[in-house]
């Protein structure tokens, strides 16, 4: 038997002055005597872990029926074309309060434990399961994660929370129970991350000023290469390439604004568009990007930090979003955080779209990922850590959809946590305070 057909490697890149383009799955890499089956194992798994402050109104959000076709209200509604990939996890229990407020919501969501109270540099609280995931399956990849944020306070030290340090609302991230990561705010950054390029501010002005992408210098690679392709894989690099120009494009225009704008915060990064939605909007899209690539197989974004008091006009809520979790049981001030609430899922599910219309291997990325969706905070207005909840959302490794799984009264967050790195092929006995695994 002769076999004719060559395979394109995975790592497969398109090179420029300074840059490097990781391009997305394309039929040409799939072995010359790979079958459909095998075709749907070679697509890697994919996780993203995105966390909103303050908690939600749980009456307009969690679904008084468990298992199969429950229903969506108010704050879930925005997820309901996507209910056959998604899984709602509730009544999970966070660790015990000892008086950390918004710093025990943070820190213990990727943790299920408690952080150590100092106002010091010893902080302490552990490992989190998105790094115990990237360890795993991030040693093929560019970046074993990405961390992305929507607001950048480390310039904040000492003690931000009743005697907790700052740090622990910073990041969700810890690749030791001692080692908090820091989360990239600005796009111009990340995206330089991604495909190279990064040099000076001097640098990034020059390169705003000529108003021409970095993928002008990749572009005779990219006709090389894509004479050698069929059809379909030709679309998918040409649309690739368009998202990645489009992206820059955005980028670009965010830096002009930035320059030109009369009121303008100076500490804001060159890069950060002024408008939240464009800011989460290009984080979600790089987060995208990267999936395509496989540069990154574990991202993990928090659309807030926890004392956040960004406002959101845009949802009908100018007041700040802190002040309003603590509603006092005001019906008024109820409906304005349920508004922020629905508002942050809308802007999930745009996430959702763009995997689902993103071709990956046999199916899209949305079949590819596990989106993990939640917050360390019940009740914004008491600082009540339970019940806590968790949306799980997309195909990969088998995880069914169309589901509410309500926990037994008292299961600890870490076994949640367990049965996540379990999902993911990873054998964790324990994390945080867990006694058992919630299956998912």
């Amino acid at each position: 038997m002769f076999i004719t057909k060559k395979s394109l490697s995975r790592r497969t890149f398109l090179r420029g002055m300074g840059v490097t383009v990781a391009l997305p799955w394309l039929d040409a890499m799939m072995p010359a005597l790979a079958t459909p089956v095998t075709a749907a194992a070679l697509a890697p798994t994919r996780y993203g872990f995105l966390y909103v402050p303050h908690g939600v109104i749980l009456d307009r959000f969690l679904p008084s029926t468990v298992g199969a076709d429950f229903e969506f209200l108010q704050i879930l509604k925005p997820l309901e074309p996507f209910k056959r990939q998604l899984t709602l996890v509730s009544n999970l229990t966070g660790p015990p309060d000892n008086g950390s407020g918004h710093v025990g919501a943070a820190s213990s969501w990727l943790t299920g434990t408690s952080a150590k109270r100092t106002e010091a540099e010893d902080v302490r609280v552990g490992t989190t399961v998105d790094q115990l995931i990237a360890k795993q399956v991030g040693q093929d990849t560019l970046f074993p994660s990405l961390e992305l944020a929507t607001e950048d306070l480390t310039g904040l030290i000492g003690s931000c929370d009743y005697g907790f340090s700052c740090t622990y609302l910073n990041t969700l991230c810890w690749s030791s129970p001692t080692t908090p990561l820091p989360m990239e705010v600005n796009p111009r950054v990340v995206f330089e991350r991604m495909f190279g390029d990064a040099t000076s501010r001097e640098r990034h002005l020059a390169h705003m000023r000529e108003d021409r992408s970095i993928l002008d210098s990749v572009r005779q690679d990219a006709t090389r290469l894509s004479q050698g392709l069929g059809a379909d894989d030709r679309h998918r690099v040409n649309d690739f390439l368009d998202n990645v120009r489009e992206i820059e494009r955005r980028l670009q225009a965010a830096e002009r604004q930035a320059q030109t704008s009369v009121i303008r915060q100076p500490q804001t990064p060159i890069g950060v568009p002024e408008l939240y939605d464009d800011h989460v909007a290009l984080l979600f899209d790089l987060m995208a990007l990267a999936y395509q690539a496989d540069i990154t197989r574990v991202s993990t974004l928090m659309f807030g930090r926890e004392l956040t008091n960004r406002t959101y006009p845009q949802a009908g809520v100018p007041e700040p979003h802190h002040a309003v979790s603590h509603h006092q049981n005001n019906p008024e001030m109820i409906e304005k955080h349920a508004k922020i609430n629905t508002y942050h899922m809308t802007l999930f599910a745009t996430l959702m779209e763009k995997l689902r219309q993103t071709p990956d291997g046999d199916g899209s990325l949305l079949d590819h990922t596990i989106l993990h969706y939640g917050s360390g905070m019940a009740n914004g207005n008491v600082h009540s850590h339970n019940p806590l909840w968790m949306l799980m959302a997309g195909g990969a490794n088998g995880l069914p959809g169309n589901r509410h799984i309500k926990a037994a009264d008292g299961t600890p967050l870490g076994n949640l946590l367990v049965g996540i790195a379990a999902r993911a092929g990873i054998g964790a006995p324990r994390i945080g305070l867990s006694n058992g695994m919630v299956e998912v």
